[in-house]
């Protein structure tokens, strides 16, 4: 075959490429491009220097390597003048005699996921430090001369079961959480009532709100049709808003849970049956919103460590929604306590 036969085949299997993909010759210069690579870099890039494109320093030395004579190379390229930020691997390969294969790789999730995951462990690991810490600490107090001191022995082993019982919940939540992670794709079908999951999930907090001092006030139809779900995950869905709405509304006296079907509702295919938890605390500021649902995240640290709060409560319950396709939406300001409601698909 021809040096232009050879050449067209390569030019057509590149446009057949749905990623980026660029022919460099040795002295760098591009000498074609497919639509994904111009429309990544603009219709200039061809008869462009790739240097010029790809002006960071990681990928610069592994072009510079590979246009000296290395059979390529591998490096990442965050373009940051786009609306989303897009990390792309690069990877140049040597044809012979004809420069360099440039293909580009976007690795965004790969490396928003990885990112996510060195979060969740330095979080984990922060949130376990300090009781285990607590614990050390009273240890070593208890071994010494207080442990003769029949008060101080009290108070310190009541602070210790409070440190024991803050990580128990933490581990707990941590297996609930890979638990509704593991399932979330599979679909549930089961029919279940609503009114029938929120009298479970009242009873079952019966003690709390009752030490709390909260009334609750549940209104729910009893004609509110069946939705397809899980109900055990459904509970936990309700006894995390009830238990949010009886810790930190515990300022309005009141907790009001209401319950509606709708026919029609944005973004859901078919009717829906809506419920609310309404408090009527100090509610938050409504730019803490977007973040409520992500894992250890809290508004006040302090104020919901304190209340046993493990941080992980609306991240377990955005999880149970999306597997159950519902929907969780948050309504607060400061003074006029939170709303927060779920919507769940009736088929």
């Amino acid at each position: 075959m021809s040096k232009q036969h050879d050449h067209d085949l390569v030019i057509s299997l590149m446009r057949a490429l749905p990623q980026p993909v660029l022919l460099v010759d040795d002295s760098g210069i591009v000498t074609a491009a497919n639509s994904a690579a111009q429309d990544l870099f603009g219709a200039r890039i061809q008869g462009a220097p790739l240097r010029a494109h790809l002006r960071q320093p990681e990928v610069t030395a592994m072009l510079e390597n590979a246009l000296s004579g290395a059979d390529g190379g591998q490096a990442n390229f965050t373009a940051t003048g786009v609306a989303v930020e897009t990390i792309w691997q690069v990877t140049a390969r040597r044809m012979a005699g004809r420069g360099l294969v440039i293909s580009l790789h976007d690795v965004s999730d790969i490396e928003a996921a990885s990112a996510q995951r060195r979060d969740f462990v330095a979080n984990v690991s922060h949130e376990l430090r300090s009781p285990l810490t607590v614990l050390a600490g009273f240890i070593e107090t208890l071994q010494g001369p207080a442990g003769d001191d029949p008060a101080a022995r009290a108070e310190f082993l009541g602070i210790m079961s409070d440190q024991a019982a803050r990580m128990t919940g933490l581990v707990a939540d941590l297996l609930s959480l890979s638990r509704v992670e593991a399932v979330e794709k599979i679909r549930p079908r089961a029919p279940v009532a609503v009114d029938a999951v929120l009298h479970a999930t009242l009873a079952a907090l019966r003690p709390r709100i009752a030490a709390a001092g909260m009334d609750v006030i549940c209104e729910v139809p009893p004609d509110l049709p069946q939705v397809p779900g899980d109900h055990d995950q459904l509970v936990q869905v309700f006894s995390n808003l009830i238990e949010n709405a009886v810790k930190y509304g515990s300022s309005g006296g009141r907790v009001e849970i209401g319950a509606r079907a709708y026919q029609v509702m944005p973004g859901f295919d078919g009717p829906v049956v809506q419920v609310n938890v309404h408090d009527f605390g100090d509610g938050i500021d409504p730019v803490y919103i977007p973040r409520l649902t992500e894992r250890f995240y809290r508004v006040d640290k302090g104020r919901a460590r304190d209340s046993g709060g493990t941080g992980l409560g609306l991240a377990i319950v955005k999880h149970i929604l999306s597997r159950h396709r519902g929907r969780l939406v948050i309504e607060s300001a400061v003074g006029s306590g939170t709303r927060a409601g779920v919507i769940l698909p009736v088929r």
